[in-house]
Parts: C-alpha cells; sequence; structure tokens
C-alpha cells in the first residue's frame, strides 16, 4: 500500500506473509522528496466489530488484553472509566476471541505508548486498542526512512504463540483455575501425540483423572452406600419426629454415631477434586485444537454442539442412574431439585461443545462404575458378616 502526499512524501506499507505462520511482518518505508525534514508517529490499531453472531452460553469476544513483563486484561465495558494509557517497551497489546487472538507485537528496541478508546458512531460503540511509537520517526530532505512491526492474527496455540513473543500464550486464559487446566492441556496433548483423536484423548484422560482420585472416590462412595443403607431408618425418624427438628437432629446424631457415619463423609473427598475437574472442564472449553476435531460417527466436530443430542441425552440418562445409586434426601424440596437436575442439565449441555459434554458424560459412567463396584462390594461384606 503507498501514499504520496502533496509535499512529495511517499509513504509504503508492505504486509509480508509467511507460508504456514500467523505473524506478518509489517514494513513502513518512507521517502522524503521534499526539501524539509519529514516527522511523523507510527501508530497501529485493533478494532472490535460488533458482531451480532456467536455463541450465547459461549461468548465470542472476551476483551482486549496488554503485556508489559505481567499479563492484564481489559474488559470492553470497563474501556470508557478505566482506558488504557501506559508505555511499553518489547510488549504488545491484543484483541482476544474464544479460539483467537489479534495482536500488535512490540519493539524491545524502541518506547511505545498502548492506549485504548471507545469510539461511538452510530447505534453500537466500536473498541479499539492499539500502540503508538513515542518517538517520532525523523526523515531528512531527499532521505528515507524504515520502520518494522509484526502482528499476529491466529488461533491460540500455546505453543506457537510463547515463540511469537513473551507472554502471548497467556491469552489462552484460564482464569483462576489455570494452576490446574495447564498441566491438564499437557496431558491431554502427550496422550493425543500417541491417539492422534482428541475425542478419545478426552476419555483417556479422564480415566487417567479417575485413576488418580480412586482413593478419594472410594471414600465418599462408601459412606453414601452407608448412608443408603440406614434410609429406612432416617424415614423412620423423619415420620416420627418430624415435627420436632431439635429432637430430630440429635436423633440423627446418635444414628450417626451408633452406625459410625460421617454424614460430611461423603462430601469432603469430592470437594477435594472438584478444583481439577472444573479446571480440565476450562482447559476444553479454551482448547482451539478441539476446533473442527473430529471424534466418530456423527461428531464432526468437538467444539460446536452435538447436532443429534445424543450425548447430552446419555449425559442426563448417566445422571438419572448416579441419582439411584445414592441415598435420597430426606427433605421433599430436594428431592425435587434432585429429579430436576438431570433434565435441567441435558437442556443446558445440549448446546456446549460436544467436547465438553463427552468429558462429562465420560466422568459420569466412571463415577457410576465405581460406585457401583463399591455398593456390590459392601453388600457382599454386610452378607458375610
Amino acid at each position: 500500500l503507498s501514499w504520496t502526499g502533496p509535499d512529495g512524501v511517499t509513504v509504503t506499507r508492505t504486509y509480508v506473509l509467511h507460508r504456514g505462520q500467523f505473524v506478518i511482518d509489517v514494513r513502513h518505508e518512507v521517502h522524503n522528496a521534499s526539501n524539509r525534514p519529514w516527522a511523523a508517529q507510527l501508530y497501529r490499531q485493533l478494532v472490535r466489530v460488533n458482531t451480532r453472531h456467536g455463541r450465547k452460553l459461549l461468548p465470542t469476544y472476551l476483551g482486549a488484553a496488554w503485556y508489559d513483563g505481567k499479563y492484564h486484561k481489559l474488559k470492553f465495558e470497563d474501556m470508557s472509566e478505566e482506558p488504557l494509557q501506559t508505555t511499553l517497551k518489547g510488549g504488545w497489546v491484543a484483541m482476544l476471541e474464544h479460539y483467537f487472538v489479534s495482536a500488535w507485537i512490540g519493539s524491545p528496541e524502541r518506547a511505545e505508548l498502548a492506549y485504548s478508546r471507545v469510539v461511538h458512531e452510530g447505534a453500537s460503540p466500536r473498541y479499539l486498542v492499539g500502540m503508538r511509537d513515542e518517538q517520532a520517526l525523523q526523515v531528512p530532505a531527499g532521505g528515507d526512512g524504515r520502520i518494522e512491526t509484526r502482528l499476529y492474527v491466529g488461533p491460540k496455540l500455546q505453543k506457537h504463540l510463547a515463540e511469537v513473543a513473551p507472554g502471548l500464550e497467556l491469552t489462552t486464559d484460564y482464569g483462576m483455575f489455570t494452576v490446574f487446566a495447564k498441566p491438564l492441556f499437557w496431558l491431554l496433548s502427550f496422550v493425543h501425540e500417541f491417539v492422534g483423536n482428541w475425542g478419545w484423548s478426552i476419555i483417556i484422560v479422564t480415566i487417567l483423572l479417575k485413576l488418580a482420585f480412586y482413593r478419594l472416590s472410594a471414600a465418599s462412595y462408601r459412606s453414601m452406600a452407608r448412608m443408603r443403607a440406614v434410609q429406612p431408618k432416617l424415614q423412620a425418624l423423619k415420620e416420627r419426629y418430624g415435627d420436632d427438628k431439635q429432637r430430630m437432629n440429635q436423633e440423627l446424631m446418635a444414628l450417626y454415631k451408633k452406625e459410625k457415619i460421617n454424614p460430611l463423609g461423603g462430601c469432603l473427598p469430592m470437594l477435594v477434586q472438584i478444583p481439577v475437574f472444573i479446571g480440565f472442564y476450562w482447559m476444553l472449553l479454551e482448547t482451539v485444537e478441539l476446533r473442527q476435531a473430529p471424534f466418530i460417527l456423527w461428531i464432526r466436530d468437538l467444539s460446536t454442539m452435538d447436532p443429534y443430542f445424543v450425548l447430552p441425552i446419555l449425559m442426563g440418562l448417566s445422571m438419572i442412574v448416579q441419582q439411584k445409586l445414592n441415598p435420597a434426601p430426606l427433605d421433599p424440596i430436594q428431592q425435587k431439585v434432585m429429579m430436576a437436575m438431570p433434565i435441567v442439565f441435558t437442556v443446558f449441555f445440549a448446546f456446549f461443545p460436544s467436547g465438553l459434554v463427552l468429558y462429562w458424560l465420560t466422568n459420569n459412567i466412571l463415577s457410576i462404575a465405581q460406585q457401583w463396584w463399591i455398593m456390590r462390594h459392601l453388600g457382599q461384606e454386610s452378607a458375610k458378616a
């Protein structure tokens, strides 16, 4: 692209694309044919266009970000009140989407001002982030000047992003569960190198997680099995002391003590596992490698919803089976809530990426198998006793 001013100054911008890469080298060359010096500050911007497409449950645009040795995020709704205004040297500014990122990469040799602003034109505002050289390019009369910059436009491939610029891999944002999600992504990628299918990789990693937490889960399921065994006694106490909550609680504690049951024994082991499984969930949500990755038969893209709702329905059925294995809550309201949960989750997950639903379904099936085995084993022990 070339522009020539009335005073004879020509500015040429050249985009250099490299095969198989997402980094674009941008050259700005100035030829000053005038009889006086010419100076200008280079700036470049990224604009968020107000697109109306995209998933409602999984937003397309996540916001802007910048890096100055530390990763920062800036939500679009905060740009008006807290605009970005900071000096970078070797940093970058970026606009984030679900699976993709666009970023202007700064030079470690020049000080650059990173900024943001909101442009209100028409019905919808436009959000801008950009970089501007603090020192102007000075071109003497009859001389030439040149500035080179880099632009990244592509998917959030963590390994590749780390090679492009420091901290750019952080745009794959796992939030507060990063400490769990990053090693899980490494494990998923490691398994994929041998399996070659992201769907089977998800299943294998879910199995490995279940094996890692087998003892904790077993303790929880044993506690649930004991609670289920005393369910008739609990129901009898409810019928007898249902109107006297204080007496009811006293009798419950006495029953738990007699049967050597810890009422929290089924919850605490599960609480330890929750951050890991949520981290796995967010890791799958952010993993661009699942985009357009087929699994089997009708599932041709693990990043999109199941077109025939097979996985969500199976997941809902697995939740019903799980509830049958667990002791029923004494509170009628809790019973109704538990009955509605499989329906709610089935509808909710019907619009989630099939890779996430596959993980949840696999986890449910493994939990059912483990819980059934433990209940069967405890039943055999009771029969022998």
